[in-house]
């Protein structure tokens, strides 16, 4: 990349920890609402949810990274991303800003903190005196969507 460069990222939090991602994903940050349960949805998938009329499946990402599961707080945020084409709801723990960080400040995600399964940590930026996990979301979710639609398809033609 050129020098210079920068990334524009929403900055959330989860699990105590730091994460961003691509400000190009989220098309919107809403507070917390009545999440739908569905039946044998993926563990991770918290339900549905009605979001102007559109019906948006919500992951509970702390389930997802294998991290514990708490009761949503007032600060409990949902991020709609696009994932894999969807418009998919991801619950954090909070949304803390939009920052700009020069793709310099990136460090690859070092063989020794990730794992096969990890593949959708993209890197770990240093902001001032903190580090930030950026993640794919796309990465993170985007096989598990696809997965699920092959299946509602199959289920459609049946």
């Amino acid at each position: 990349m050129a020098d210079g460069a920068e990334r524009q990222l929403v900055v959330f939090d989860l699990a105590n920890e730091v994460y961003g991602i691509n400000i190009g994903t989220v098309r919107e940050i809403i507070r917390m609402q009545t999440v739908t349960f569905v039946p044998d949805a993926p563990e991770f998938v918290k339900g549905v949810i009605n979001l102007r009329g559109r019906v948006i499946p919500v992951v509970d990402l702390r389930k997802r990274f294998g991290l514990p599961v708490t009761d949503p707080t007032p600060e409990s945020r949902v991020l709609v991303v696009d994932i894999a084409g969807n418009d998919i709801g991801v619950i954090v723990d909070a949304v803390t800003e939009v920052q700009r960080i020069a793709e310099a400040s990136i460090e690859p995600a070092a063989a020794l903190v990730t794992t096969e399964d990890s593949y959708y940590i993209e890197g770990i930026a240093k902001v001032g005196d903190r580090l930030l996990i950026l993640l794919d979301l796309d990465r993170a979710l985007g096989a598990d969507v696809r997965r699920a639609k092959d299946s509602e398809s199959q289920a459609a033609a049946a």
